[in-house]
């Protein structure tokens, strides 16, 4: 074992972890007073049901040897339940049961990110049964082709875009980002627009956003360096990039809201941070630090011009999954094959090193691969539950506020009474009426009732 990687995993693991409630946090505060606690019960919902697919036969699905050696799926018999991940193995540079879990998180961020595409107008219960085909139906095939590597020696092979095409995704870029971002687009032409959009109620909690956003910054750290799977100078360059483009991407833009809206919004600020973390995952090990700028750059300013499409092409994506994360996950796959750079732990040469448009190719194939898959099946699991047990909620849920109608509490008092449980109110109400009566016993004044 290599006690220092096997550390610095562990803590990227806790990182990416914390990018759950750092999730929760950064789409809670932008819905209405009436919804933050349907988009955090959502948020953690999948990771919740993730965990069992991942556990049962996702990890296998993933990292399996290749059914035939297609690249297509990893044998889903392999680690059955994982128990045979926690022996210690003596030949392992890091524990096995620590790459599951650090893996598993990846799979459930993926699914968490696409409700915020759908969040005011989704069933819980059908949420939870999306999550868990989705999935197995299409994380897992995606994640096969992009994480799993052929074994040094040919024992184990792998996915296709990772070897056969040989596509750079250092983080999930594509299996991540395009392949949520797809999806959230395939569920919002099935689900349809919220009632009354486009006014949509005020975001409840700017504040929250941003602290999510923060929380949401940290813990990429984790997910993009942790990538590196050591702790050496792949996964400090990849930190040093990271870094880079989310400021970037934050100041370029906030440069269009100026130049457009006339002011610098924080939510916009922090979307912009999100932006350029999108846009760096796939590129975060094969860029200079001038590259990353220029990544984050770009995102910062596509992503910010890709949010108002929604409004003219007339599709109603809460939160902005497609303009965030499909067009930064695009964007920032496909600009390797310009900003790659030799020197970097990924070693290939973009455009503007000399290396010519090889590697863009390379890129934009893995690009239309996730992307016509995902949306494909997506679309057709999406309609499946909404023809059978529903998607939509209804009417009067949409009107009257979710969390309240679907979780049977909110977040806010927003009528500022103080709500006694039923009991106390009894009991209450009995104290009341035996004081009444022994006054009017006693020809006394009968207190006031309550």
């Amino acid at each position: 074992m290599d006690a220092a990687s096997t550390a610095w995993i562990l803590a990227a693991t806790m990182g990416v972890s914390l990018m759950v409630p750092g999730l929760a946090l950064f789409y809670g505060g932008m819905v209405g007073a009436r919804s933050i606690l349907n988009v955090v019960m959502m948020t953690f919902g999948a990771v919740a049901v993730t965990a069992f697919v991942w556990t049962l036969f996702g990890y296998s699905a993933v990292f399996g040897n290749s059914y035939g050696g297609a690249g297509l799926l990893g044998d889903v018999t392999a680690h059955l339940g994982l128990g045979n991940l926690i022996a210690e193995d003596p030949n392992a540079t890091l524990p096995p049961a620590l790459v599951a879990v650090f893996q598993a998180l990846f799979a459930a961020i993926t699914v968490a990110i696409i409700c915020g595409a759908v969040v005011d107008r989704v069933r819980f219960g059908s949420w939870l049964v999306f999550c868990a085909v989705w999935v197995t139906l299409v994380y897992l095939p995606i994640a096969h082709w992009v994480f799993a590597f052929d074994s040094a020696d040919g024992s184990l092979l792998g996915g296709w875009i990772a070897n056969e095409l040989g596509a750079i995704d250092f983080a999930g870029g594509t299996a991540v980002h395009i392949n949520s971002g797809i999806a959230a687009l395939a569920i919002i032409l099935v689900l349809g627009r919220r009632l009354g959009w486009p006014r949509q109620p005020r975001p409840n909690n700017v504040p929250f956003t941003a602290l999510g956003g923060g929380i949401l910054w940290f813990g990429w750290f984790g997910f993009n360096g942790g990538s590196a799977l050591a702790a050496g100078n792949s996964a400090s360059v990849v930190l040093l990039t990271t870094f880079n483009a989310a400021c970037a991407a934050m100041l370029g833009w906030l440069a269009v809201e100026r130049i457009m809206d006339k002011h610098a919004t924080t939510l916009g600020g922090v979307s912009g941070v999100v932006a350029g973390l999108v846009a760096i995952t796939p590129a975060c090990g094969a860029v200079s630090p001038l590259g990353a700028l220029a990544i984050g750059l770009l995102a910062g300013v596509v992503c910010a011009f890709a949010i108002r499409l929604k409004y003219r092409l007339g599709y109603d994506d809460s939160l902005d999954v497609v303009g965030v994360h499909l067009v930064g996950g695009v964007l920032g796959t496909l600009l390797i094959g310009f900003f790659a750079d030799p020197d970097a732990p990924n070693g290939a040469a973009g455009l503007f090193y000399g290396g010519g448009f090889s590697v863009l190719g390379i890129q934009a194939v893995a690009v239309v691969a996730v992307l016509a898959y995902s949306f494909a099946v997506t679309w057709v699991i999406a309609k499946v539950i909404d023809l059978t047990l529903g998607l939509r909620l209804s009417r009067e849920v949409e009107t009257e506020g979710v969390d309240v109608r679907v979780h049977g509490e909110q977040a806010y008092d927003l009528d500022g009474h103080v709500h006694a449980p039923a009991a106390d109110l009894a009991t209450r109400e009995h104290e009341v009426v035996a004081s009444a009566e022994a006054a009017l016993a006693t020809d006394g004044p009968a207190p006031a009732r309550d």
